[in-house]
């Protein structure tokens, strides 16, 4: 066990847990939670106008009709569209390993005080949400925390797992949770035939020279905890870990405690792949991914996604029912110190930031509490305590940003 390795290690705990302090004493409750308070039975969801909810309805549909400009105009064969147009058909490797759909048009809620004020396409289209599963798998890990299943954050994933075969290196053995969640455990090796070099690899060395197999995983290692790196391998690891941990299909967990208790549909999936299947006290269970780099992941409406979203917007809580808890969410919503707007995967952070010119601005300066998650494509689910909104677009291909601004400028009580 390797709770605090070392100055490094133990300065980072320090600066995680006073953001944690001053990020509750900033964030505070939505207005309105109480237990009057509407939540959507299963498969219903109440219908309000915007100026029911003190929104402007012809600047919320400006907001709407700006992102249908902007839609993706990929291929909607989303195996074509990994292979073809994101750049991860020539990764070494590359393939879909797990399903992959053929995606709806752009479709998407708006949400305001719990009722739909917005809705447009085909919201109960079931499609991958690439990278917004890392969010579902986060959940899961946080349920574990919740239990007891996971001790300390900080403790070492090794620990957990049967054996130490993907943890068999000094720098491996180091790797905590809080590194696995927050995309900062340089972990190297290979896990269901894909080493971690092969995702997103540099394609040149430092010095210009298109770079080789070799030069790629001669990368120095970095310290757990101090490098932020995307990477899918890394993610893929952390839900094997957390299926070590509950020992039962993850998709069945969040089923259990999440998605059921939340009146979500019957028709979400989460996949993995056909080469991820692992044996767990006899029985073979599938280790989901945290996205869809090569197929797999989530597959879910816009309308599962929107509960999803509603589930945090109100700290965790259901009609009275603690799902998931306040400390979890606000750990999940804390930045650590090598990626300021990045909390646990994938809680994307509103931080104030500086751009090339020098000027501090936020993604969407009309929230500065804002998160959303975020997957490729784009899928995201965007949740905003103080003006008591979520958001779910899918397959915008750009102007995310802005098209959340202007929904959050068409409220008119705020």
């Amino acid at each position: 066990m390797n709770k605090s390795s070392g100055n490094g290690r133990i300065f980072r705990g320090l600066f995680v847990s006073l953001l944690l302090a001053s990020s509750l004493l900033v964030v505070a409750p939505i207005t309105g939670m109480a237990q009057d308070r509407y939540f959507p039975p299963q498969g219903e969801w109440s219908i309000s106008t915007p100026e029911e909810q003190g929104m402007d309805g012809g600047a919320l549909q400006a907001a709407i009709n700006f992102a249908l400009e902007n839609q993706n105009q990929g291929s909607r064969d989303l195996a074509v569209w990994l292979r073809e147009e994101t750049g991860f058909g020539a990764e070494p490797f590359f393939d879909t390993y797990g399903p992959t759909t053929v995606r709806a048009d752009m479709n998407g809620l708006v949400i305001r005080h719990g009722k739909v004020v917005a809705e447009w396409g085909k919201t109960r289209k079931v499609d991958m949400t690439f990278s917004v599963s890392k969010s579902f798998l986060s959940t899961v890990v946080g349920l574990a925390y919740d239990r007891g299943l996971v001790r300390d954050l900080e403790e070492d994933v090794v620990d957990y797992m049967p054996t130490d075969e993907l943890f068999n290196t000094e720098h491996n053995r180091k790797i905590t949770w809080d590194d696995l969640l927050r995309q900062t455990s340089d972990w190297r090796g290979t896990l269901f035939e894909m080493p971690a070099w092969a995702d997103r690899p540099a394609r040149t060395t430092p010095d210009g020279e298109p770079a080789t197999f070799t030069d790629i995983q001669r990368v120095p290692l970095a310290e757990p905890g101090t490098v932020y790196e995307y990477n899918d391998v890394r993610v893929n690891l952390l839900a094997l870990a957390a299926l070590n941990v509950w020992r039962e299909p993850l998709p069945q967990v969040l089923r259990k405690y999440v998605m059921d208790p939340i009146g979500a549909s019957n028709t979400w999936r989460w996949y993995g792949y056909r080469n991820s299947w692992v044996e767990i006290d006899g029985q073979m269970i599938q280790s989901v991914s945290g996205g869809g780099h090569w197929g797999g992941g989530m597959h879910i409406s816009a309308r599962d996604m929107a509960r999803f979203g509603y589930l945090f917007l109100n700290d965790g809580a259901w009609n009275g029912e603690r799902i998931i808890s306040e400390e979890w969410i606000e750990m999940a919503r804390t930045p650590g110190p090598a990626n300021i707007g990045y909390g646990f995967m994938n809680w994307m952070l509103n931080t104030e930031r500086e751009n090339r010119q020098g000027e501090r601005s936020r993604s969407v300066p009309q929230a500065p509490d804002a998160v959303w998650f975020s997957g490729a494509g784009s899928n995201l689910i965007f949740f905003d305590r103080a003006s008591d909104v979520v958001i779910v677009v899918r397959w915008i291909g750009r102007g995310s940003s802005q098209f959340f601004g202007m929904v959050l400028d068409s409220i008119q009580d705020g």
